[in-house]
């Protein structure tokens, strides 16, 4: 049986849901593929956000031969046998080109990924590349270098996923249109949180629900939960997540690991992901801590990267982890003050230029600019030198945006800056 994922892929351009950074009506990348003139890109990003079948609308839209490959069951020999079939067409008298999808391109190593090298540059195939990698670690720089574009997928966006479910149940040729099945629009959106932006599990799960939906019934909480196995007390109990994460951020502010933890416990039992906790357990970390415990954002950014890693159940612990550690530690909020102040300036007055000596003068001509000039090296006197960094009019006044408290490690940062003024 083709899963309802497969079944239900855009063919058209018009048709694609997500990544509206960089695709939409009049975007580089739409009218490239709609004026003929795409070239070679690497996809990167999560799965089941389309990268597949971007490609595949690609192809359509070039009018060329379109061949696909997986590397974790395909090797070179493939890719030599694809190449010589497009040096054909492309030398000979057709002239045509051929695009070849390498999914999972991140599987194959240095030697293999070279492979591809004198095709690229000689022109005989277009060459897409996906990857759940961040290719500027897992793609060979030599292929970074010759592939124009390199465009990041992201989750969609639950409304995002929410619009594709609603149009697989109205849709009558691909989709379940013709059942006429009732559904709960609350039911629908759960589902889509719960697929953590991926289409691929949304679309399946749904098809998973109208395959074994009993006549008569409807899609409704219950059903999204029993085939997701996970608990919806979010809706059930008509309980906002987002005021649990509200609730768990005001405990750990207060110092109250014991409310926190409380929460935290409420957000897993609600059906919470690890990645919806652990955002705002970073943001925590800079916003409520910061410079009091500067060493808050690493460990808690291990305890997520670790609650990532092992799952639930075993992940909960990781995260509770981090919650009762950022609870117990000094709070300081001035980092998120800071830059608040600093950015209220830059849209509400006039800020002179960088100063001359800031400037990069590591140019031909940029001496007789005076730029660069007079700058004092702080590690030729020591660590600090007395010098002004800030903007003309910024630095005749004065202007502080950090001023650190008297909490935790910040105390010592504060000492620290403190010390200058009297030099």
């Amino acid at each position: 049986m083709i899963p309802l994922s497969t079944k239900m892929r855009p063919e058209t351009l018009d048709d694609f849901v997500g990544q509206r950074h960089f695709m939409y009506p009049g975007s580089l990348l739409y009218n490239a593929i709609k004026n003929k003139t795409f070239d070679s890109a690497i996809f990167f990003g999560p799965s089941g956000t389309g990268k597949t079948t971007l490609a595949r609308i690609i192809a359509r839209e070039m009018d060329a031969d379109f061949y696909e490959i997986n590397a974790s069951t395909s090797g070179t020999k493939e890719l030599k046998e694809l190449i010589d079939k497009a040096k054909v067409k492309f030398f000979g008298l057709q002239k045509e080109k051929t695009y070849v999808y390498i999914d999972e391109f991140h599987r194959w190593n240095k030697l293999q990924q070279d492979s591809l090298l004198a095709a690229l540059e000689e022109g005989v195939i277009r060459f897409i590349g996906s990857t759940t990698e961040n290719p500027y670690f897992a793609v060979n720089n030599a292929i970074i270098s010759r592939v124009r574009n390199i465009y990041e997928f992201k989750r969609l966006e639950n409304e995002e996923l929410t619009a594709i479910l609603k149009r697989t149940l109205k849709d009558r040729e691909r989709g379940f249109g013709a059942l006429q099945i009732k559904y709960d629009d609350t039911a629908l959106k759960v589902l889509a949180d719960m697929s953590s932006g991926d289409a691929r599990i949304a679309l399946d799960t749904l098809g998973f629900i109208v395959d074994n939906l009993s006549e008569g019934s409807e899609i409704d909480i219950e059903v999204i939960a029993e085939a997701m196995q996970q608990q919806t007390s979010f809706y059930d109990k008509k309980e906002d997540k987002y005021n649990l994460l509200s609730a768990l951020q005001k405990s750990v502010r207060g110092s109250d690991p014991d409310a926190a933890v409380h929460y935290l416990a409420r957000l897993i039992e609600g059906g919470a992901d690890i990645q919806m906790i652990g955002r705002r357990l970073l943001v925590m970390a800079s916003e409520d801590i910061g410079m009091a415990y500067p060493s808050a954002v690493s460990i808690t950014t291990a305890c997520v990267q670790a609650a990532l890693m092992v799952g639930y159940p075993e992940a909960q612990i990781n995260l509770a982890q981090a919650v009762i550690l950022l609870a117990s530690c000094p709070k300081s909020n001035t980092v998120l003050k800071a830059l608040g102040k600093a950015q209220e300036d830059l849209k509400t007055r006039r800020i002179d230029d960088i100063p001359l000596h800031l400037k990069d003068g590591h140019y031909q001509g940029a001496e007789k600019r005076g730029i660069g000039l007079g700058y004092k090296y702080p590690h030729a006197y020591g660590g600090y030198v007395k010098q002004q960094y800030l903007p003309d009019n910024l630095y005749r006044e004065g202007v502080r945006y950090y001023e650190p408290t008297e909490n935790g490690s910040e105390a010592a940062f504060k000492k620290f800056l403190d010390s200058f003024k009297k030099l």
